[in-house]
């Protein structure tokens, strides 16, 4: 595939591989820029009502502009090599990290993480303001950028890739571990999903380790279900309590929009707080008191 073109766009080489296909770094010949693609296995759409689901939310996610999203240039298809089409999708290329390389190098500070997660917020809000629900919010699909701005990644393929995780054997923990109950109970999910996993990220940036715990998918499936989250001690109070309403069992009880969640993070002081008798000790190292900041 590297070094072939696609419609107008170069293969220059490989960014990743999973379950969901494989992404490439290409040129855009007719508009002379960088973009990744994402082709995706043969056959992924199934029924007729598959297929018209996922072209009508590729569609709405392509007509997202959002600092904190990215962009969605094309939807198309491609002969592949054995003649059967083969569709991708080009999109925004986002010269950084994902937040799960970042998590992988310990806690990030509190201050930093409230400025991202707020971002993150922002992103979300814009989508779901279009009626656009992401379904597979985690670390490995938020990049940051090199300039430090978070975007949100796969919006109108996320549905097809959880669904697809959830039927690998070994690859569940990274998806399950983020999904709200009603998620994982099979209910149809709104915006507050998306902000019940934007409050596990959330959490496991400021300690490096995720509220709801387990060996195994059930075990973690278990937790989620019945078991209140495991919140480090090492969190501001006032962070506690967002944490809190973020992953509220009921979606009634969370934050009912993602721009309410912003204007929560970025109003009030991000200090470290005493442990509390409500919080237990999650091990990761204590963090320096942080100032106000107005993000």
């Amino acid at each position: 595939m590297i070094g072939t073109t696609i419609s107008h766009y170069r293969i220059v080489d490989e960014l990743g591989r999973g379950g969901m296909g494989i992404v490439y770094r290409a040129e855009d010949t007719k508009l002379d820029r960088t973009v990744a693609i994402k082709f995706l296995p043969p056959n992924t759409l199934g029924s007729e009502e598959e297929t018209a689901r996922f072209y009508r939310e590729a569609k709405a996610a392509a007509a997202l502009h959002h600092p904190n999203v990215a962009t969605v240039f094309e939807i198309n298809e491609a002969p592949g090599a054995s003649g059967e089409p083969l569709l991708f999708i080009a999109m925004e290329f986002i010269d950084g990290e994902s937040l799960t390389d970042l998590i992988a190098r310990g806690p990030v500070p509190a201050e930093e993480a409230v400025a991202v997660v707020a971002q993150i917020a922002d992103g979300l809000g814009a989508a779901h303001d279009k009626g656009i629900v992401h379904r597979d919010i985690k670390p490995a699909n938020i990049m940051m950028s090199s300039d430090g701005r978070p975007k949100v990644l796969d919006f109108g393929v996320a549905r097809l890739e959880r669904e697809a995780t959830l039927t690998q054997t070994g690859s569940t923990i990274g998806t399950t571990a983020y999904m709200s109950p009603e998620q994982i109970r099979g209910e149809p999910v709104d915006k507050r999903s998306d902000l019940w996993s934007l409050g596990i990220v959330f959490h496991e940036l400021l300690t490096g380790f995720r509220p709801f715990q387990g060996d195994y998918e059930a075990a973690i499936t278990f937790a989620i279900m019945n078991q209140e989250p495991t919140l480090s001690e090492d969190v501001p109070d006032n962070l506690l309590s967002v944490l809190r309403k973020l992953l509220a069992k009921n979606a009634d009880d969370r934050y009912q929009s993602a721009n309410e969640l912003a204007v929560d993070l970025r109003a009030g002081t991000v200090t470290v707080a005493a442990p509390s008798a409500t919080t237990v000790s999650g091990k990761p190292p204590a963090r320096p008191t942080l100032s106000r900041r107005t993000l």
